[in-house]
């Protein structure tokens, strides 16, 4: 399967699937701030380009999102991203509890945007969900 990097430094890889129109993103690290809100915008961009609407976010590496950073991506970021088209999202859980319990919270709140959610364990397992969405 071909991948277009999008964007890649310390804290994450960032890639686009052109024959299934999926966003990937994989966290390294914790991420927050700048840093994150990089990553949302770069793939934003990359739904309006491509017409993607798919995102598969690899978050096993990453913890609890700052409460600055949620209120940042549902103010600026979740309603252009279902304009762009956004249908399908596959989470790959982080490893600490506290980051899993925070994922959930931003899960339920994001499915009031229609949006289809399903939670994953392997990045391979999500990947295969989306290409069969």
């Amino acid at each position: 399967m071909t991948t277009h990097t999008l964007l890649e430094n310390d804290y994450a890889t960032l890639v686009y699937h052109p024959e299934s129109g999926i966003v990937h993103h994989e966290f390294r690290k914790f991420i927050y701030g700048d840093a994150l809100r990089e990553i949302l915008e770069v793939g934003l961009t990359a739904f309006q380009q491509y017409g993607a609407s798919k995102w598969l976010s690899d978050d096993r590496k990453n913890s609890a999102v700052p409460q600055a950073d949620l209120e940042w991506a549902v103010e600026f970021w979740v309603i252009p991203m279902i304009q762009s088209g956004w249908k399908y999202w596959a989470v790959v859980f982080l490893d600490k509890a506290v980051g899993k319990a925070a994922m959930m919270r931003i899960i339920e709140n994001f499915t009031q945007y229609g949006l289809t959610i399903e939670v994953f364990d392997d990045p391979a397992d999500a990947l295969n969900w989306l290409n069969s969405m």
